[in-house]
C-alpha cells in the first residue's frame, strides 16, 4: 500500500525540536515513528501506553525535579546501584 495520508498537528516547537533530537539518535524519521505509533494503536486497540492523571505525590516531585530540586545524580550506572545497595 502507497503512503500518500497526510497527518497535520501543531506542535511546541521546542518539544519537537527535542523528539527529532531523540528520533535522529535511535535513527528513525519522524514519519517513522508516528507510523509505529498508529501501528501500536491499531494492534492494541487503543494508546500503547497508559494514560492517567497523576496523583498529588506523583505531580509534586516531577515539578520538582523540573526545577533540579531534590535530584540525586550519578557518573554511572555502578555508582546508581551502589547508592542503592545492589
Amino acid at each position: 500500500m502507497s503512503k500518500t495520508a497526510m497527518i497535520r498537528a501543531r506542535i511546541e516547537p521546542e518539544l519537537k525540536e527535542e523528539v527529532e533530537v531523540v528520533l535522529k539518535k535511535l535513527g528513525i524519521s519522524v514519519s517513522e515513528a508516528i507510523g509505529m505509533f498508529y501501528k501500536q494503536v491499531k494492534y492494541q486497540k487503543g494508546m500503547p501506553f497508559d494514560v492517567k492523571i497523576p496523583n498529588r505525590t506523583t505531580r509534586r516531585v516531577l515539578k520538582r525535579s523540573d526545577e533540579g530540586k531534590d535530584l540525586i545524580l550519578f557518573e554511572s550506572a555502578q555508582e546508581l546501584f551502589k547508592h542503592l545497595g545492589i
